[in-house]
């Protein structure tokens, strides 16, 4: 089987782990829009996960990526393991010691209650200690397992949500053992699983266990652009709800991160299409790296990428708002609609910087990645903090797709400097250009031309797709035969 279409079994296997869990877990947002007290409590639920967001950064300092650098060496590769293994597993504990005593302080600094933080430091903590046996999966390309458990682990977890919010209410023998906060439950219910999964990955722990002081050095000393770049991207994510809450009107300010969470969550097509090719990606990148054609390949999967995401973006405007109504429970959500789009092409742009970003992966030059991604959350930060007050959580999207736009173009004027890589940079550029075309034609003009949800707008989409995929197929003929056929 060919490098090419190895890599896209692969990432579709890890596409199936990613979608799956996250459709579920997107379900989960109706779930909470629909049975938490207002939109005040879905926005306070969303800044929650916007601190666990960061904590998962920090606590993972960069191991992931440095466990697959050091993987694929032949010599530290059976080291590697037990050495970070043994290197998160120490940190966690840490974590966990230094939150719990100081839970009160945590509470203060963050505005978020201390009975919230007891169940979220728990869930970072096993999170966390699940982050390299599931890394020695992907390496040992046993995708297979890695979605059939990422799967269950958001299968428990949408369970006992529905358990813990809609039917153990329901049961006055229980209430009184249960708290009477429905946010406090939603995260006991996303403890549980985390917990439970944790169990289902250990058995690495139980190696042969040997740390190498040396070898963790050196991957501290490789993680650490890693983690920097980590943080710029949980700014670019998640540091937009936490801004929103502290710039806004108190008054206002958890119901419009509410809407903006909401509306945001509806990019989740084009969110877990970039992040499974990421997950399928990451571990080619370094494999291949010795092969005589890697930068050929490299290219081939850039343009792929775009080829493929292209068509999505535009399906996917085409199609939002048929999802916005299996996603949302409560039209007061639907107010923030026009933020969509840019979301969704921040996620294209997004993806496309990942595919860029191997060159300085594969070359030990990860200081570099975290440049770009500090230079896009500066930019993030900047965006939010002088136009929030002036136009809403409309800033906070603006600002995100800014960001994504900056890494992506920056890290492509970088990487021609270090590494050799023949992008078809003339027709990657066409179909972006087409496919962001196209999509805000439909989005900001036929569908306030033709009305939300009406028959001829989505005969008008389907047209329009059909022209979409008619280009990219006849310049792109060959290219997608390779992904499907073995060529």
């Amino acid at each position: 089987m060919s490098a090419l279409k190895n890599l896209f079994k692969h990432t579709f296997i890890y596409g199936l782990a990613t979608v799956l869990p996250r459709v579920l877990t997107a379900l989960l947002t109706r779930l909470y829009t629909g049975y938490l007290p207002d939109t005040d409590a879905f926005g306070e639920m969303t800044i929650v996960f916007s601190y666990i967001m960061i904590f998962n950064v920090l606590l993972t300092y960069g191991m992931e990526t440095a466990f697959f650098r050091f993987f694929n060496d032949e010599r530290h590769t059976k080291k590697t393991l037990s050495t970070s293994l043994l290197g998160l597993l120490g940190s966690t504990i840490l974590f966990v010691i230094i939150a719990f005593t100081g839970i009160d302080a945590l509470s203060s600094i963050s505005d978020v209650p201390a009975q919230y933080w007891r169940w979220v430091i728990l869930v970072i903590a096993f999170d966390t200690l699940a982050v390299i046996p599931f890394a020695y999966m992907r390496a040992q390309n046993k995708s297979m397992r890695y979605a059939l458990i990422k799967l269950l682990n958001v299968v428990i977890s949408t369970g006992l949500s529905v358990v813990f919010l809609v039917w153990l209410p329901q049961l006055d023998s229980i209430n009184s053992y249960l708290p009477t906060d429905k946010i406090e439950l939603a995260f006991i219910a996303f403890c549980i699983p985390s917990f439970l999964i944790l169990l289902i990955v250990i058995k690495p722990y139980f190696t042969r266990w040997s740390f190498d002081t040396i070898l963790f050095k050196k991957m501290l000393a490789y993680g650490a652009p890693v983690l920097i770049a980590g943080l710029a991207f949980a700014v670019n994510e998640s540091f937009d709800k936490i801004l929103l809450e502290k710039l806004l009107p108190e008054d206002i300010a958890k119901g419009e991160v509410a809407i903006y969470a909401a509306c945001y969550k509806l990019s989740i097509g084009m969110t877990l299409f970039a992040t499974a090719f990421r997950i399928g990606i990451e571990p080619f990148f370094f494999s291949e790296a010795k092969n005589e054609n890697a930068q050929a390949m490299y290219a081939q999967i850039t343009k792929a990428f775009v080829v493929l995401g292209s068509v999505a973006l535009f399906a996917y405007v085409v199609l939002v708002d048929v999802v916005k109504v299996i996603l949302l429970d409560g039209e007061e959500y639907w107010e923030g609609m026009n933020i969509v789009p840019l979301i969704l092409v921040a996620y294209l742009f997004f993806g496309v910087y990942q595919t860029l970003s191997v060159w300085y992966k594969v070359t030990d030059k990860t200081r570099y990645g975290a440049y770009i991604s500090v230079a896009g959350a500066l930019l993030t930060i900047v965006i939010n903090v002088l136009l929030i007050p002036k136009i809403g959580y409309l800033a906070s999207a603006i600002a995100t797709c800014a960001a994504y736009t900056l890494m992506m173009v920056t890290s492509y004027i970088m990487g021609r400097k270090h590494l050799a890589i023949p992008y078809d940079l003339k027709n990657i550029l066409l179909y972006l250009v087409l496919s962001i075309a196209l999509s805000s034609l439909y989005f900001y003009g036929f569908r306030d031309y033709f009305g939300v949800g009406s028959l001829r707008l989505y005969l008008v989409g389907a047209a329009m797709t059909v022209l979409l995929i008619g280009v990219i197929s006849f310049r792109e003929k060959e290219l997608l035969l390779r992904i499907l056929k073995r060529r």
